[in-house]
């Protein structure tokens, strides 16, 4: 597998190994050992599938205790993911970054404890398929505005986005509880 560094700390662009041929193809989606050897060594312990149409907007997401690892990838469809940088220690506070990663593509993005995560659906459709190293916890659970102009994430928007109640009633980033 290759890793491809991203200018937030610990935020790893994983491409897989891709053995493909006229029957179509395989690849490792995680392997405990490769991911270690890469520096992911956090133990996972949910999974979870997402299903959204076109400009759907989830996020951006966190748990301020339980907080989550996630590794993500797209089985079909393309999605524009955003991380947000929650860590006051770090030298990527408040900072984001954003990476297409699609059915085609097969890229994987590992999201460490400590930073908010969001998706847009880019394609008509898209299926998410993500590990987890803590358990969704709901009272936890935080959410950044997707639009909060003090972060100013180039959501690559094509039209209005479409997003839960929850989300539209989300705060801004300088009135979100942070990670120390």
């Amino acid at each position: 597998m290759k890793v491809v560094d991203t200018p937030l700390p610990d935020v790893l662009v994983i491409e897989p190994k891709v053995f493909g041929d006229s029957r179509g193809f395989f690849l490792e989606t995680y392997n405990q050992r490769a991911m270690a050897e890469i520096g992911i060594r956090e133990s996972f312990v949910q999974d979870n599938h997402s299903f959204s149409a076109k400009n759907v907007l989830r996020g951006l997401h966190y748990q301020v205790q339980n907080p989550q690892g996630k590794l993500l990838r797209v089985v079909t469809g393309e999605i524009l993911d955003v991380v947000v940088d929650l860590r006051r220690g770090s030298s990527a506070y408040g900072k984001w970054r954003s990476v297409r990663l699609s059915g085609e593509n097969k890229r994987m993005i590992w999201v460490p404890a400590g930073f908010a995560h969001g998706f847009r659906v880019v394609s008509e459709t898209a299926h998410v398929f993500y590990k987890t190293t803590d358990f969704y916890a709901p009272p936890h659970e935080r959410t950044i505005a997707w639009n909060d102009p003090g972060l100013g994430i180039d959501w690559e928007l094509d039209g209005e986005p479409l997003v839960s109640a929850k989300d539209a009633k989300a705060v801004s980033f300088r009135d979100a509880e942070k990670f120390e």
